[in-house]
């Protein structure tokens, strides 16, 4: 049977067809993903109460003024967390560790980034920054060594406050950390106050879960603080919300991918647990029988720090409890579209109340994304640039008011130029009383 000859003319037609089909399907794509970047490209939302202060300080941070713009194809929050955790750059950041024991036997990793033997040194007086990653992070996330950089540029004193077991840090007693837990900050942030006194301000800035540690620290320390301005990022406020967000949909593969996380974590210290009796369960986690966040702080997280269940535990740990009661000046940095974070989770009447509180929203951004176009997909996140704008002009002001001879400790400056604080701290208790 002889074969039909090979029509080349009409498959070089077909090849054609099928290459501008192609070329307008890619068109029509990108012509629909630079229009919905556009779309979304917005200033950001900044609340604060009118404060001169706060004038002074915001008139100092030009990055608010500017249209946040999100890189194209980077409007979905699901593809914007999981890119810049997997494909944004980490500088190179050379550290010097420093093992901080605590009263209670363990120990946290403290990574303070390296100076040179030189006039490059940082002075005495610089202002110190202790940064707090997020739930299983530390000194070694792109986004943690981006702001350590940042702050080497800005004059600042950088110094990654690594919890129990996170960055390879000693677990030497058969206790992590959690969201309630504010004994190891409290005894860093002290440690830190100590090593440099002559330190013009003691400043900290959390992610997510060291964000909500952070601000419980701060509720419960008030005006006790050696601290003098803190920012708080992708903060997930209420534990109850956001754990419930992890439950459905897409957002179950953060949960899964967390808890395993933990579980690593655990597994390289799991002898420490050998033999502890009910409730804690050790060989559940070591079976693989805790696959989400809510079944590991069920086997080991309440039991080691006392409470008698997983509900209770997040409705007590959540950080929207102490924003009627922060005691230094200190931004909030949320994404509206944040998957980890919800807005649903965001106490945003008690922030409005707070005096002391400057609440910055971008529509778009992921959980530590905030992937922007001036910065380029694979570069330092937005907020770097907000929040080392904010914290300068805070020390600035702080800086001006020594040297005017008020001599008055920080949340008395800042509330002197604020006389409504008193009644708004009042309407900020309502407020997170009539929300839990």
């Amino acid at each position: 049977m002889a074969l039909a000859p090979l029509d080349l003319a009409g498959a070089f037609a077909m090849a054609k067809l099928l290459a501008s089909a192609v070329a307008l399907g890619t068109a029509f794509v990108s012509a629909a993903a630079w229009l919905d970047a556009r779309r979304k490209t917005q200033k950001p939302t900044v609340e604060c109460h009118p404060t001169e202060f706060n004038k002074r300080v915001l008139g100092a941070c030009p990055s608010l003024n500017l249209p946040y713009q999100p890189v194209v194809f980077m409007t979905n929050p699901h593809v914007e967390t999981i890119f810049a955790a997997k494909t944004r750059v980490k500088p190179e950041v050379r550290y010097q560790r420093e093992i901080l024991h605590t009263s209670d036997g363990g120990c946290v990793a403290l990574d303070w980034q390296w100076e040179p033997e030189s006039d490059k040194a940082l002075p005495a007086d610089a202002p110190v920054l202790v940064l707090l990653p997020g739930l299983t992070g530390g000194s070694g996330d792109s986004y943690v060594s981006h702001a350590v950089m940042a702050a080497r540029a800005a004059g600042m004193r950088a110094v990654v406050f690594n919890s129990r077991g996170t960055a390879d840090s000693p677990v030497i007693t058969p206790q992590f950390y959690s969201a309630s837990f504010t004994g190891d900050t409290r005894a860093v942030v002290a440690h830190v106050a100590r090593r440099y006194p002559a330190s013009r301000a003691l400043l900290a800035a959390g992610w997510s879960l060291g964000a909500n540690i952070l601000l419980r620290y701060l509720g419960e320390e008030g005006p006790a603080t050696p601290l003098q301005a803190a920012v708080s990022m992708c903060n997930p406020f209420n534990l109850t919300i956001s754990n419930q967000g992890l439950t459905s949909g897409f957002s179950r593969i953060y949960d899964l991918n967390l808890a395993t996380s933990l579980r690593n974590i655990f597994m390289k210290h799991a002898l420490l647990w050998t033999g502890m009796p009910p409730p804690f369960r050790p060989d559940d986690v070591a079976a693989g029988r805790c696959p989400t966040i809510r079944d590991f702080d069920d086997a080991i997280t309440i039991h080691s720090f006392g409470w008698p269940s997983v509900d209770a535990y997040y409705a007590g740990s959540s950080s929207s409890l102490s924003v009627p009661h922060l005691p230094v000046p200190t931004l909030c940095i949320q994404a509206l579209d944040d998957p980890i974070a919800p807005k649903e989770a965001t106490p945003f009447e008690a922030l409005r109340a707070q005096p002391l509180a400057t609440t910055v929203t971008t529509l778009t951004g992921g959980h530590l994304g905030w992937v922007e176009a001036r910065t380029g997909a694979t570069g330092a996140p937005w907020t770097n640039a907000v929040m080392f704008e904010w914290l300068s002009a805070v020390v600035e002001e702080l800086g001006a008011a020594k040297k005017g001879g008020k001599g008055k400790q920080q949340q008395e400056l800042v509330r002197e130029l604020a006389p409504q604080a008193a009644a708004a701290e009042e309407m900020a208790e309502v407020v997170a009383r009539v929300g839990a």
